[in-house]
């Protein structure tokens, strides 16, 4: 996995996380690179300020308040639950299908076994895994 900062054209500044760079041109080519903060599609890398030296040691704070990141986290929830159709622990099957045209093609979330995204890799079925919170309402 690679890292990259991203910024898109209203400015606002993330991190995205790719198998390669040819994953991330990919991506980007194709319009699927979307800024949490407001959805445009349309993003640039920017130099990272990992790969900047600095005399001055850095903060270990980002710069965003926990209510900021909280926010941000309940954004990235929100548009998951509202544009993905919850699979559940099928998530491998239907992606399986839907990669050989069985099934029609949609967004889909849900959870695999580290044994099933290895299969999902070898058959080339691009996915990204991203932690959600759990509901408070839910047992779990």
């Amino acid at each position: 996995m690679i890292a990259y900062d991203l910024q898109c054209v209203n400015g606002h500044i993330f991190e995205g996380w790719f198998e390669d760079e040819p994953t991330f041109k990919d991506q980007d080519n194709k319009g699927l690179i979307a800024c949490p903060m407001c959805d445009v599609t349309v993003v640039t890398r920017i130099p990272s300020t990992f790969a900047i030296k600095s005399s001055v040691r850095p903060s270990p704070s980002s710069g965003h308040t926990a209510a900021q990141m909280e926010q941000l986290g309940r954004k990235i929830n929100e548009f998951v639950e509202k544009n993905f159709d919850n699979v559940g622990c099928d998530f491998a099957r239907e992606a399986l299908k839907m990669h050989y045209g069985v099934t029609e093609q949609r967004n889909i979330r849900g959870t695999s076994s580290p044994e099933e995204e290895k299969t999902l890799k070898a058959e080339g079925i691009e996915f990204i895994k991203i932690p959600l919170p759990t509901n408070p309402e839910s047992d779990a």
